[in-house]
């Protein structure tokens, strides 16, 4: 069976499955507009592209998310028509945002039998729900209304530190661990049963305005102070307090957050968890406490809500047919690929030094034993907001130095943490109450040894956010960290994003590119070509 699925607003993208075959990306990532919202173009045609398919042979159209208003339901129908003809209706099945979520999660945990859980801002007038799921069948115990939103929360205290909200959540997790929690935030937001209970009746900029109202924090000044952190400044009383704010949101976060694992355990089934929300690797590892194999889809925000839509449309069909089974995702290399002959004729246009290699796993390595800042580029671009080893920028963690190596060219907040890459048959030298995290969606709390070996990609609250690497999961990848353990004995290497700061992780070889040379790096690795600045 052949399943499209589409999501056509914030974070577009396009996913599609081909019988076993998974081909996705999103939107931003081809037309280069970060979270870009709209109609995803671009990504319907590279997955109908990448995985050999003509329109009309897609059997169905699984769109994620119901509720549009009349000028964008028109606008997603004429964009459709466009593509898959005038019959393209009979093909078209409406997702619920939440379902989507939740759906992404537990089609994807390989269990028969688990709770789906699905937190984020708000999608189709909710901001939660939680769902019994058992043989492909999902259905709803628990939700919350969009005013009753614990990520409109967070993304209010997002913007009242001057940040972009729904985007830079991730930020305020990182901020906080400069500080301790000061503000008692119980009559903000709090837990009520398995839902929230927003105690300010507002959301969106009303909210953040009471938010500095209780915070006594200047809104106005929100955005100055929060370019002064970015560069480094955290002990001015504004600063201070700021940090104060995130430090005290985070831990009111937790807390919900660990309220509810509680009350969740009592259904003694596993959790699958998807949403905005749960890109807080921090949250996430409290959240592990009552879970212990907890599973959070690695496109977790609305970037995998078109994954989600399908899976959910595959699955319904596959019931009828008494054909369902649990399904494991086992990587995230779903993406495009692209010819060594097209990265060479390119090279040769852009006149560029460079060189062809067998032996780019060794290379790569001794580049970061000299200091070098590597971008590595091979394979299958990842799917989902983390690069896991196929467009990444590489590097030697065990100096504290190369952080501000790196975070002067790519123009990165100071205060936001590096992270690594480990071999899975190290995590117990590195982490605490360790266990797998592949696609790096949980936080932990670092050993001695780790943060004595690797200081770079440890934060200040000592904890890591982690991608646990097997050699079936990456050959290439972790060969080049097995060749660093052999000169070091660090089983690790820092692994960061192939973009600058506020862009989408790089594409296509071009992009690549790009980046490279503005970045300043020294190296970069297209398949086996070797560029030099």
């Amino acid at each position: 069976m052949i399943v499209l699925g589409v999501h056509d607003g914030h974070d577009a993208g396009a996913v599609l499955f081909k019988g076993e075959e998974i081909y996705a990306v999103n939107e931003e990532r081809l037309n280069r507009i970060k979270k870009y919202r709209g109609f995803p173009e671009l990504s319907i045609k590279k997955v109908l592209e990448m995985g050999e398919v003509y329109p009309e042979e897609v059997e169905v159209i699984a769109v994620a998310g119901i509720f549009r208003k009349q000028s964008r339901l028109l606008e997603l129908e004429r964009n459709l028509k466009s593509i898959f003809g005038k019959d393209f209706k009979k093909k078209v099945l409406f997702v619920e945002h939440h379902l989507a979520h939740a759906s992404s999660a537990y089609f994807t945990s390989g269990w028969g039998k688990a709770l789906a859980l699905s937190i984020d801002a708000a999608g189709d007038g909710l901001s939660s729900s939680i769902y019994v799921a058992r043989d492909g069948e999902m259905i709803r115990i628990a939700q919350s209304t969009y005013l009753d939103s614990l990520g409109d929360f967070y993304a209010s205290v997002t913007e009242l530190l001057g940040f972009k909200p729904m985007r830079h959540e991730g930020k305020v997790m990182s901020l906080a661990a400069y500080g301790k929690p000061t503000y008692d935030l119980s009559h903000i937001i709090e837990l009520n049963g398995l839902s929230f209970e927003n105690k300010l009746k507002v959301v969106g900029i009303e909210a953040t305005k009471r938010l500095a109202e209780v915070f006594n924090y200047p809104l106005s000044k929100a955005k100055e102070i929060a370019q002064e952190m970015k560069r480094g400044k955290l002990d001015g009383e504004l600063q201070k307090r700021a940090i104060e704010i995130a430090a005290s949101a985070q831990a009111h976060l937790e807390k919900i957050i660990d309220e509810l694992g509680l009350k969740l355990k009592s259904y003694n089934l596993k959790l699958a968890y998807a949403g905005g929300v749960a890109q807080n690797v921090k949250a996430n590892a409290v959240l592990r406490r009552h879970f212990p194999d907890l599973w959070v889809f690695p496109a977790m925000d609305d970037s995998g809500l078109a994954f989600g839509a399908a899976a959910f449309v595959k699955a319904q069909f596959e019931r009828l047919d008494r054909k369902w089974k649990p399904f494991k995702l086992e990587h995230v290399y779903l993406g495009p690929s692209y010819d060594e002959g097209k990265i060479e004729a390119l090279l040769r246009a852009e006149s560029l030094k460079f060189e062809y290699r067998e032996d780019v796993e060794g290379f790569v390595a001794e580049m970061l034993l000299e200091g070098k800042m590597v971008g590595f580029f091979q394979g299958r671009m990842e799917y989902g907001p983390r690069a896991l080893g196929n467009r990444s920028i590489l590097a030697d963690p065990r100096s504290k130095d190369v952080v501000k190596k790196l975070n002067v060219p790519l123009n990165r907040d100071v205060f936001q943490p590096f992270a690594p890459s480990m071999l899975e048959e190290r995590i117990e030298d590195y982490l605490k109450e360790p266990y797998p995290n592949k696609f790096m969606t949980m936080s932990y709390k670092a050993t001695e040894r780790m943060i004595d070996e690797a200081p770079a990609v440890v934060h200040v609250d000592k904890t890591t956010r982690p991608q646990t690497l097997l050699k079936e999961d990456n050959p290439r990848y972790y060969n080049i960290i097995k060749h660093f353990e052999a000169e070091t004995g660090v089983g690790m290497v820092l692994n960061t994003s192939f973009n600058m700061h506020g862009e989408p992780i790089v594409c296509s070889p071009e992009d690549a590119l790009k980046t490279f040379k503005k970045a300043r790096l020294d190296a970069l690795v297209l398949e086996n070509f070797v560029v030099y600045q």
